[in-house]
C-alpha cells in the first residue's frame, strides 16, 4: 500500500464573490505566485462578460464551467501486454479541476490582446456551448464512447 494521502488544504473564499470555486480557479490561473494579478484578471474578465452578455458574470462563468466539465474519461490500462484505453467515470473533484484547467489553457491560446479579454471570450463561448474547451470535453466523451468495449477492464 502507498503512503497515507495528504490532508486536503482548506481554501479561503475570494474577497469579491465570497466563493471557494473562484479561489480554486484563480489559483489554477496564477503564475509565479502572483495571486493579486490573477484576481485582477479574473474580476476584469467577469466584468467584460457582464458588459457583453448583460447578465451576471459569475453565473455565466459557472455555467461555462459546467459546460466544460467532463463526465467520463479514458485511462490507459495494461492487460496482457496490450494497452487499452478504458473509459472511467470522473471523480467530482477531478471534474472541476479538469474543467478549470481546460478553460484556462484554451483561453490562453485565444487571439485577443489581453488575458482578461481572452478569458472573457472563452467564458462566453463555453457558456453558449461552443469554443475550444467545450470541444475538448466532447472529444474526451467521444473517445470514451469509442472505447466502451473495453469498459470491463475497469479497476
Amino acid at each position: 500500500m502507498r503512503k497515507s494521502k495528504p490532508k486536503k488544504r482548506i481554501l479561503l473564499p475570494d474577497p469579491k464573490f465570497n466563493d471557494i470555486l473562484v479561489t480554486r480557479f484563480v489559483n489554477n490561473m496564477m503564475f509565479d505566485g502572483k495571486k493579486s494579478t490573477a484576481y485582477t484578471i479574473f474580476y476584469n474578465a467577469v466584468d467584460i462578460v457582464e458588459k457583453k452578455t448583460s447578465e451576471s458574470g459569475l453565473e455565466t462563468w459557472k455555467k461555462a464551467l459546467n459546460n466544460v466539465m467532463p463526465a467520463v474519461e479514458v485511462k490507459s490500462r495494461r492487460v496482457g501486454g496490450a494497452n487499452f484505453q478504458v473509459p472511467t467515470e470522473v471523480r467530482p473533484e477531478r471534474k472541476i479541476a479538469l474543467g478549470m484547467k481546460w478553460l484556462i489553457s484554451y483561453a490562453r491560446r485565444r487571439g485577443e490582446k489581453t488575458m482578461m479579454e481572452k478569458l472573457a471570450g472563452e467564458i462566453i463561448s463555453a457558456a453558449k456551448g461552443e469554443g475550444a474547451a467545450v470541444k475538448k470535453k466532447e472529444d474526451t466523451h467521444k473517445m470514451a464512447e469509442a472505447n466502451k468495449a473495453f469498459s470491463h477492464f475497469r479497476f
